[in-house]
């Protein structure tokens, strides 16, 4: 069986996984994609081995079993609601947006849809998923990125904090991910996937970090649980195409396909 993906997005990762799929990939095949700037989108597919279709987003859901949401977070309702409304799985990257309209989740559930979170740019979910079948006391992230990653993120703007011209690090946020993903929808998606793996957006705690003597994104995963405490850290390469995200997020979206295809599928 083979499965069609549509992509949402044609940005830093979803031209990145279209590429991937365009390559071949055994059970998936890309069907279309969605982009704000579509005469771009349609440019860039005269280089595909395999041209596809750029539709609305709303769209996407005719075109496809699994529809992949690579778009920035104001946009996820316009792409989700109809998809799980057709019974259709949605690889949600925007997990930040996801905290606020978790009534997806329900839509999801009565028409048999679902709505799946890929790793992205994060590490140990597994653990954090398992050991919430127990007990989990706390787990806490901290958020180091370099100052330009930062820049123009709500929370910044709104309360005047001007992270230009950094010659040391500055911590811009504490508090838990929930308000994280608000502050800076475009940056922590992690802290939701963290959150939504382990105790909750609201039992999350997540610190920032504009650091300038930092060249990669960090975060550090910090979980004390009733079954074992851990602690992890990645540090991702910047996407050239927009320093906000990591070159391992549209990789994991890629493997997460291949494990939906795959007749042998490796962690929890």
């Amino acid at each position: 069986m083979t499965l069609n993906v549509a992509i949402g997005g044609f940005g830093a990762i979803g031209k990145v996984v279209a590429q991937r799929l365009d390559q071949g990939m055994d059970g998936v095949t890309l069907t279309a994609v969605a982009a704000r700037d579509v005469a771009r989108a349609q440019a860039a597919m005269t280089r595909f081995a395999r041209r596809v279709p750029v539709v609305p987003l709303a769209r996407l859901c005719e075109c496809a079993d699994v529809v992949v949401e690579c778009a920035p977070a104001a946009v996820l309702r316009e792409l989700a609601e109809p998809a799980l409304g057709r019974g259709r799985i949605v690889l949600a990257l925007s997990c930040g947006a996801l905290l606020d309209n978790m009534d997806l989740v329900d839509l999801a559930r009565r028409h048999g849809g679902r709505i799946l979170v890929p790793t992205g740019a994060l590490l140990g979910l597994d653990a954090v998923i398992a050991a919430a079948e127990g007990r989990i006391g706390s787990v806490n992230m901290i958020t180091r990125k370099p100052p330009q990653g930062l820049l123009g993120a709500p929370h910044l703007v709104a309360n005047h904090i001007d992270i230009t011209g950094l010659t040391e690090p500055k911590c811009v946020f504490t508090g838990t991910a929930r308000e994280a993903a608000r502050g800076f929808p475009a940056n922590v998606n992690v802290a939701a996937a963290l959150a939504l793996a382990g105790i909750g957006p609201d039992g999350t705690s997540v610190e920032i970090w504009a650091d300038p003597g930092v060249t990669r994104n960090i975060h550090r995963i910090e979980v004390e649980a009733e079954a074992a405490r851990f602690s992890m850290q990645i540090e991702n390469v910047p996407s050239e195409e927009n320093p906000r995200t990591g070159r391992l997020t549209a990789l994991s979206v890629i493997a997460a396909l291949r494990k939906l295809s795959s007749p042998l599928a490796v962690g929890t």
